[in-house]
């Protein structure tokens, strides 16, 4: 099994300049972050789904299902599956005392609650505060910034990063199922970031040739309204 550090890959390649403009784009998503937690919730209430399960056995299990991107450690799942407890999706081994070996199995309303958020679409009618598109929408109006030389540092990573996880697939020809959809997935969002950057540079100099717009009504607040932007 690829090891998680091997999924990371190394940024020492970009010049000194351009480590103070770049976005780092890795796998070592915050696990503790909101959308991170509830999938470790939901995570954890599908593999009790399959039977029950102690907590190591779960940390070993989510690892491998998720192709070790994301490492978890044992006292991340005994928090969560404490929290399922308590709100009544798993119950645990009366009899049993805290430790690892210690079991835990899934109720009626644990399995409600898996089937109901495997069928419920994720919030993508808001567009998200990407850490990326923010600095690109400073840098167009700040004094003595090169917007085209900020884009390029980005571009450069991110297409650095996609050889090197295009390598690791090659490399790994057997890679096992879960890890081959984290690499698809991870590649097909860069290439989507990458094709952003693209498109911006270039209609940021389309925009620089053009004479400066006369004052219209302007659409933003009408799609605010529409997509739901929070302000």
């Amino acid at each position: 099994m690829v090891q998680p550090r091997r999924l990371i890959p190394p940024v020492n390649f970009l010049t000194r300049p351009d480590r103070a403009q770049y976005t780092e784009y890795d796998t070592q998503h915050d696990i503790e972050g909101g959308d991170v937690i509830m999938s470790i919730r939901h995570a954890l209430l599908a593999l009790l789904s399959e039977g029950p399960k102690y907590g190591l056995q779960l940390r070993e299990e989510f690892e491998a299902r998720t192709g070790e991107v994301w490492p978890l450690n044992v006292g991340q799942v005994y928090t969560t599956l404490q929290r399922l407890e308590r709100d009544g999706m798993v119950e645990s081994d009366d009899d049993a005392d805290p430790g690892p070996q210690k079991g835990f199995r899934i109720t009626a309303d644990g399995a409600e609650e898996l089937a109901g958020w495997l069928r419920t679409p994720p919030d993508l009618a808001s567009p998200p505060r990407d850490e990326l598109v923010i600095k690109i929408l400073v840098a167009v109006r700040l004094p003595g910034v090169d917007v085209h030389e900020v884009i390029q540092a980005h571009r450069r990573y991110l297409v650095e990063l996609m050889q090197q996880w295009t390598r690791l697939k090659e490399e790994e020809a057997d890679l096992d199922l879960g890890l081959a959809l984290v690499v698809d997935a991870e590649l097909y969002r860069l290439d989507s970031v990458v094709r952003w950057l693209d498109t911006a540079d270039g209609r940021l100099k389309r925009a620089a040739l053009e004479p400066p717009a006369t004052a219209k009504t302007p659409a933003a607040p009408q799609i605010r309204r529409r997509t739901g932007v929070r302000r």
